[in-house]
């Protein structure tokens, strides 16, 4: 039986409602989409999953306001059944020297949580990102709604310049991380 992976790219297309955040000329809906689109690929073609995305294609629009776009990827997720939850963003700061990626869960100790840090280890192996460690958020509601194990990757800053540049060349290194690192989460080795 396969495992489930609901992969949220994070935000909706320009002109919308919920867009993401800004810099350096990257927006971050289209990192985060097509490092989903990546990662669902690389997910796609192991026969020991299953994969759904929450934006199919790049001009997908979930709800009609921020609220309403959170619900439906947690409903879609829910109604699946996901096993796995995958929330997939970049970053920003007003401050240009922040950089790295972290990633989120909503308590320590948990699936989620051993999940997160194979995902770190896994990005952190093919990017030069800097690993800005396993962070607990109870107040996202992807990490607070969701039914099943859930992380929320944020892979870089977009206000960072050396951020920006892995973000906008090495996506495919990025999602590639990802995977090594759910194979790693449940012991499997690429096939």
């Amino acid at each position: 039986m396969a495992i489930n992976i609901f992969i949220d790219q994070g935000h909706n297309p320009t002109g919308y409602h919920n867009t993401g955040a800004r810099g350096n000329g990257l927006i971050e809906e289209n990192i985060t989409y097509q490092v989903g689109v990546f990662l669902a690929n690389l997910l796609d073609n192991d026969p020991r999953f299953d994969v759904m995305l929450s934006r199919p294609t790049p001009t997908t629009v979930l709800g009609t306001d921020n609220s309403t776009s959170l619900i439906e990827r947690v409903r879609m997720a829910n109604a699946w059944p996901a096993d796995y939850f995958i929330s997939i963003h970049a970053n920003a700061n007003v401050n240009p020297a922040i950089n790295g990626a972290e990633v989120y869960v909503y308590e320590y100790g948990t699936q989620s949580y051993w999940l997160a840090q194979q995902v770190m280890e896994g990005i952190l192996q093919y990017t030069d990102l800097r690993n800005n460690g396993i962070r607990i958020n109870k107040s996202f509601y992807v990490l607070r709604r969701t039914t099943m194990p859930s992380i929320l990757v944020e892979m870089g800053y977009l206000t960072n310049v050396h951020d920006a540049e892995i973000l906008r060349n090495n996506q495919y290194q990025i999602a590639y991380g990802m995977y090594i690192g759910i194979l790693n989460y449940f012991g499997f080795s690429p096939q």
